[in-house]
């Protein structure tokens, strides 16, 4: 915590936490002489970055009562200015759960968790014609009643929440940058930061070194890097990066108009989704445990040492433009689109991306001053959920920031987002809250595995 306010602040990375960081600061009367500059190594906005797409489920469905609270928050933004202009759209979440998951016990309990946390924060159950909005699905019946346009649901139970539903990612978070741009008070430059500055001596960070050289500081420093952390701060144990399929089809006009009213699908069982199409563009997707993609760098606290760990970073389309995903990420999104809508089955991607999360053991995000460098802030580990509280998180952030939560939940909320005390000592972090795939996979060695398959 720091008690004074420092007279320039750098920011690294312009995703969801950096932005609503910087424009938070922006609305804090103590920071109105304090100098607040953003670093990205790309133009706004990152064609890489996980928050920059098509589409990002808006849900405040969390077994997570602090979660699920933050989110209501945030609706009533979603709902207003934050929505206009086609940002948001509310067609409802059916969360659904199928007879091949294995935990099939745990996840009923979860969802029974979120339903309860939303009845809490006022959501009544019942039928959506009769002013419920939480709608249970008991049966097979129930689940393809609530998505009558597609052939098959692939669910045999859950419920519906008519009060969550997606935001065009990509245009939220444009508005994000024209708001804080229009405070004229936050310098934007694309430059690219090779390593945080390490003054051992004295336990501080004061300030980046960039690629060409040039030295920047300041009296804080955040770094906000997303997946992309790793690379600055030793975080083995505590955040790693992992790398998420998406897919894209297009489709017409006509098909548009018969989808775009359903609600966003969601099997909780596998992790598969999709979202309501927009702009004659299909996504389907996993959330899952996701591709781990091994480096070996310098240690990023002691360059100058020689010594070296493993860590995984992302690996996008920004580094190899021919990039696809995994023939097993391909396949899993196949076979969900087949089971949902045999009529698109067979349709040619599009688009395809790996979406990089950074994931911590518990879903919980780190946003705390490091413990062992003064003028260090991070805020990172936002293990794909993060998006959803756009409108709100900057504030969040920068009362954890003060050390001064505005309320019982902000508290809740520090507490949650602390430094850890403990590291897990293994090699990669795979996020344990409700992630389809396999466990394990390598991004090199599914890659490997798909040239493969494809020649034989």
């Amino acid at each position: 915590m720091s008690s004074s306010v420092p007279s320039s602040i750098l920011i690294v990375g312009s995703g969801v936490f950096g932005l609503g960081t910087a424009y938070a600061l922006t609305q804090r009367e103590e920071y109105k002489n304090t100098k607040i500059t953003i670093l990205d190594r790309s133009g706004f906005p990152a064609p890489d970055a996980a928050s920059v797409d098509s589409s990002r489920i808006i849900r405040a469905d969390y077994a997570d009562y602090h979660y699920s609270a933050l989110c209501m928050e945030s609706m009533k933004e979603w709902r207003g200015e934050w929505g206009q202009e086609g940002r948001y759209h509310e067609p409802g979440l059916a969360i659904l759960l199928d007879g091949k998951n294995l935990d099939r016990g745990g996840k009923d309990a979860m969802q029974k968790e979120m339903r309860d946390n939303l009845q809490k924060q006022g959501l009544k159950i019942g039928k959506k014609e009769e002013g419920g909005q939480l709608t249970v699905l008991d049966d097979e019946a129930a689940v393809q009643a609530i998505a009558p346009s597609i052939p098959n649901a692939a669910g045999q139970s859950g419920y519906v929440n008519w009060t969550s539903g997606w935001a065009d990612a990509e245009a939220g978070m444009r508005y994000l940058h024209k708001k804080v741009e229009a405070t004229g008070r936050v310098e934007f430059r694309q430059v690219a930061v090779k390593t945080l500055i390490f003054d051992h001596a004295n336990g501080t960070v004061p300030g980046v070194v960039l690629e060409s050289g040039e030295k920047i500081m300041a009296d804080l420093t955040v770094l906000a890097a997303g997946a992309w952390s790793p690379k600055f701060i030793d975080l083995r144990g505590i955040a790693s990066a992992s790398g998420q399929v998406i897919t894209y089809i297009d489709i017409t006009q006509e098909e548009e108009d018969r989808l775009k009213d359903n609600p966003v699908l969601l099997n909780y069982s596998n992790g598969m989704f999709i979202i309501p199409p927009r702009h004659k563009s299909l996504k389907i997707a996993r959330h899952g445990y996701g591709y781990a993609n091994f480096q070996t760098i310098p240690h990023p606290e002691h360059p100058e040492s020689g010594e070296t760990i493993k860590v995984s970073l992302p690996k996008t389309k920004h580094d190899d433009p021919h990039m696809e995903i995994p023939k097993e990420g391909q396949d899993v999104c196949r076979e969900f689109l087949r089971e949902c809508i045999p009529e698109f089955g067979n349709r040619p991607w599009t688009q395809t991306r790996i979406c990089w999360y950074t994931d911590t053991p518990t879903g919980d995000w780190v946003i705390d001053y490091h413990p062992k460098y003064k003028g260090l802030f991070v805020a990172t580990g936002g293990s794909g959920h993060g998006y959803k509280f756009v409108p709100r998180i900057g504030e969040r952030i920068v009362d954890v920031m003060k050390g001064q939560p505005r309320d019982d939940l902000g508290a809740a909320l520090q507490k949650k987002w602390s430094w850890p005390k403990q590291k897990y000592h293994f090699d990669h972090i795979w996020t344990n809250d409700w992630r389809g795939g396999r466990k394990g996979m390598i991004l090199e060695e599914e890659q490997r595995r798909g040239e493969k398959t494809s020649k034989l």
